[in-house]
């Protein structure tokens, strides 16, 4: 095998749970080859590098084998090579996520419907 459709290689490295979520996905530009957008219909070859946008997390992986078929993930795993500054780049976006979130706080409860009911009267309200 020497080249197979990227939407496919994103969907048997399990990427993306579905082949059409990864065309969405690079579609909508979140993933590159080689540092330009491309289209789900783009071939890849061994040796090159995609960035992947997946959420807040955004990965730089270099493409070490090719397949088209989805497996178990240990063995998807072997489809790529993330490079060492992905790694400390997410892991350091996600404990300044993780600091913020202790910082900003999460409500105790959910509001009760009398709550949830003064909250949408309030965003109705017209300020002028």
């Amino acid at each position: 095998m020497d080249k197979v459709r990227i939407d496919k290689w994103l969907w048997a490295a399990r990427f993306f749970k579905t082949r059409s979520i990864a065309k969405q996905a690079i579609d909508g530009g979140k993933v590159h080859c080689n540092g330009q957008r491309i289209k789900p219909s783009k071939e890849i070859e061994v040796g090159v590098r995609l960035r992947i946008r997946q959420g807040f997390d955004e990965k730089e992986v270099e493409v070490v084998a090719l397949s088209d078929k989805r497996r178990g993930a240990p063995e998807a795993i072997l489809l790529y090579n993330e490079t060492p500054q992905s790694q400390e780049k997410r892991q350091a976006e996600a404990a300044q996520r993780k600091v913020l979130r202790g910082i900003i706080g999460q409500p105790e409860h959910r509001p009760t419907k009398k709550q949830r009911r003064q909250i949408h009267r309030f965003r109705e309200q017209d300020f002028e």
